[in-house]
């Protein structure tokens, strides 16, 4: 009998809740001094290995969060507005954190303690924090003042028609009233982590990589013990009473839903104080300030329009995204969610990872020295790519058996399990784009161009706008139920697989135009074709016999034996790589096994 999932017409694989561990600590320190010398250029990936090892602990912890999350709420309305608080606040956090600050603070902090001016680069430091902080507090102070007609009229205006479908008995949930609520929770939260990417961006440029990627698991944490402490006191019961949380009712879970909110504000506060005293003790001349006239601040200011310019453009998709799937059925805007944050991880992990350590190599580098920063720049787009292009095709292969691993159980059963699955192939589609641009962006950054991706992300939004629109107003009208046979019909829309459909299309077209860009700037650029192609064929060669287990042999089945043979695909795809001699494999072996040793 076969166990891989099946179409309409065939028996539906019965979704089986399992547990999905996590290390109890992590006690990895930052790299040390002697690790982090005053070498003018690191090897590629050298930093890399830090970063991703910060980012895994966060991540697994977030995958925890998620799996906590979509047990209590399964999709539906408490999951849409979470999503949609978590949206609003990060409107916030994208504009004014990593992304942003990162792009115009690195170069010039970091080109300030290389020619020796760490007192200049303690007050610059100073400014920028003073300024960012004026900034936050005033956004984020009018943001809960007018959290209502924000939520009405911008965020989500689909959400004003919830109380005539609850008044009507078509719903049950009006989402209206809880997003403000949720959101006024969210708004100081994310100038919290605003703030964080600033500690990030100090112990990025002293060559500090592991603790500033690691201090989100803190967030992740917060709202974990939101929604178990929050259980315990609503239900008497961590799970959600002894009956299960299936039987709970709307009080309680808006109740719920609130404990969460308050869990990540608590946590976006210890991110950002966590950071603090490593901060502390590698600046020099720090002094808290709201001067423009500190050297170095008006660079950045300079750089930071065009950098926010970009940023700004690649959140009004994400907002576009929002207010489109409030217009569709309850629900659509949380299976964004879970498929949004198995996406993501590859990207953080493999590709941000990469991007965040070598913006500061290549912005000492630059232009001047163009063989040594194509030669940086290829080596780690392969780094990148060589753990991307196994995750797209495991994806592709395996998705619904993760999707079911990590979220199924609780309130989220067989047609949230296809859903999730459907949309993450939606957006896997662009996932080796997505992750190469963000690495391409950095080096126009590193370049002093920040405005060329930023008109570039302009295309992108448009194109990913105009293809998601129409492909979920037109999915919009069919269910899951229509497409793969369920024990319970489903009422699920599958509206969130255009969404992310075409924002797989509009990845693909920013990263033609960023690479034709970037040709014509440092001429001999190009993306390592032969390599990828070996890649995708190992990844493949990989997956094939781990498919045929999930397929016939039972055990590979359940929850267990998939997690298993999801892990088995990926040891055979570095054992092949390692067997033929792929130095980006060695790369990433080398960094974790010397961070493993010096423990």
């Amino acid at each position: 009998m076969s166990h891989f999932p099946v179409f309409a017409g065939q028996p539906q694989p019965r979704v089986q809740e399992g547990p999905l561990s996590a290390p109890t600590s992590n006690d990895g320190d930052a790299p040390t001094p002697e690790d982090e010398s005053s070498s003018p250029a690191r090897p590629a990936g050298s930093a890399a290995g830090s970063v991703a090892a910060g980012i895994l602990a966060s991540r697994v912890l977030g995958l925890v969060r998620e799996k906590a999350v979509a047990y209590f709420f399964g999709v539906g309305p408490f999951l849409d507005v979470f999503q949609l608080a978590l949206r609003g606040a990060n409107l916030l956090n994208n504009l004014l954190g990593e992304g942003t600050l990162s792009a115009s603070f690195i170069p010039v902090y970091s080109r300030l303690l290389e020619e020796g001016r760490e007192r200049d680069a303690g007050r610059f430091a100073g400014a920028i924090l003073g300024l960012l902080i004026a900034v936050a507090v005033v956004i984020t102070g009018i943001g809960m003042v007018f959290a209502e007609p924000f939520v009405r009229y911008v965020l989500a205006p689909g959400f004003a028609g919830d109380a005539a479908l609850v008044a009507q008995g078509t719903e049950t949930v009006d989402r209206l009233p809880l997003a403000v609520r949720a959101l006024r929770f969210a708004l100081p939260m994310a100038a919290c982590l605003a703030l964080s990417a600033w500690a990030l961006g100090v112990l990025k440029s002293h060559r500090r990589f592991f603790l500033p990627y690691v201090a989100p698991t803190l967030l992740n944490i917060a709202v974990i013990t939101g929604l178990v402490v929050g259980s315990m006191t609503i239900f008497g019961d961590p799970f959600g009473g002894p009956d299960g949380i299936l039987t709970a009712d709307i009080d309680s879970l808006e109740r719920l839903l609130m404990a969460a909110m308050v869990g990540a504000l608590v946590g976006g506060v210890l991110q950002f104080t966590v950071q603090l005293p490593a901060v502390f003790r590698v600046l020099k001349g720090f002094r808290l300030s709201l001067s423009r006239r500190v050297e170095g601040v008006t660079e950045a200011l300079q750089a930071f329009g065009p950098v926010l310019a970009g940023r700004g453009v690649a959140q009004v998709s994400s907002y576009v995204d929002t207010v489109l799937a409030g217009f569709a059925a309850q629900g659509t805007l949380g299976a964004l969610r879970p498929a949004l944050v198995l996406y993501m991880l590859p990207i953080s992990l493999f590709g941000m990872s990469v991007a965040a350590s070598e913006l500061p190599e290549l912005s000492r580098l630059g232009a001047e020295e163009r063989a040594k920063f194509l030669d940086r720049v290829s080596d780690s787009t392969k780094q990148v790519l060589y753990l991307v292009v196994p995750t797209v095709v495991g994806y592709l292969l395996f998705g619904w058996f993760i999707v079911s691993a990590l979220f199924g159980g609780g309130s989220f059963d067989g047609d949230d399990v296809w859903l999730v699955f459907l949309t993450l192939a939606g957006y896997t589609v662009g996932l080796g784009a997505t992750a190469t641009s963000r690495l391409l962006q950095n080096s126009f950054y590193a370049l002093n161009e920040a405005s060329v991706p930023a008109r570039i992300a302009v295309l992108r939004v448009v194109i990913s706008g105009v293809i998601g629109a129409g492909l979920m107003f037109t999915l919009d009208a069919r269910t899951v139920g229509e497409w793969v046979d369920l024990e319970v019909p489903s009422r699920l829309s599958l509206a969130a697989v255009g969404l992310a459909a075409g924002a797989s299309v509009g990845a693909w077209v920013e990263l033609t135009a960023l690479v034709w860009s970037l040709r014509s700037r440092l001429p001999g650029f190009g993306l390592p074709i032969g390599t990828i192609a070996r890649m995708v064929l190992v990844a493949v060669g990989s997956a094939v016999p781990v498919a045929a287990l999930l397929a016939w042999v039972p055990f590979f089945g359940t929850t267990v034996g998939s997690i298993g043979a999801i892990g088995l695909y990926a040891s055979s795809y570095l054992g092949i790589g390692i067997a033929l001699s792929f130095p980006e494999g060695r790369v990433w072996t080398d960094r974790f096994v010397r961070r493993i040793w010096r423990r």
